[in-house]
């Protein structure tokens, strides 16, 4: 029951994924969070976010900005990127990474997302049927209900990395 929501992949943070190995593996379609995942929540986007940001798209992928956070929120934050962009995107619902991949023109296979959270950004991708790599969160200081959730998120990682250390899970590590 708790394997609906193991990512799978990991890493530490999103500028420590291996995105060359998801591009030889057919990934064509990169979705990410923002709010700690690309900058500390609400933080403006800083150099380090659009220079990776930019890179991936330098190298052959689409990208999108896949938000629960309002319009005013994502356009600010895309403004030096130039990459696709959805708000207020009620995830974990598949609708906005319905969209994205529509907007990106990939299709399952051929996209990944990337995100700290499990019940939001893992859950929503895995429901959609496309690949999830789960990062960590930049700043541990959060929302109530976020910490609140991150709570849970704890019991899934002890099973998932268990699982993992067995030699039948994701990789990486967070």
């Amino acid at each position: 029951m708790l394997e609906a929501f193991y990512p799978d992949a990991d890493a530490k943070s999103a500028y420590e994924v291996d995105y060359a190995s998801l591009y030889a593996e057919g990934i064509r379609g990169l979705i990410f969070d923002i709010d700690n995942t690309l900058v500390g929540h609400g933080k403006p986007c800083t150099e380090r976010a659009a220079k990776l940001l930019k890179g991936l798209m330098a190298q052959g992928f689409s990208v999108c900005l896949l938000s629960n956070n309002k319009k005013e929120r994502v356009e600010s934050f895309n403004a030096g990127v130039g990459a696709y962009t959805i708000e207020d995107a009620h995830k974990p619902s598949r609708k906005g990474y319905e969209k994205a991949m529509e907007m990106m023109g990939t299709g399952k296979a051929s996209t990944a997302s990337v995100g700290d959270q499990i019940f939001t950004d893992v859950w929503g991708a895995k429901r959609t049927g496309i690949k999830t790599v789960l990062v960590g969160q930049l700043e541990k200081k959060e929302e109530i209900q976020i910490v609140l959730k991150r709570r849970l998120e704890k019991i899934i990682l002890f099973f998932y990395r268990r699982k993992k250390k067995k030699g039948s899970g994701g990789e990486g590590n967070r």
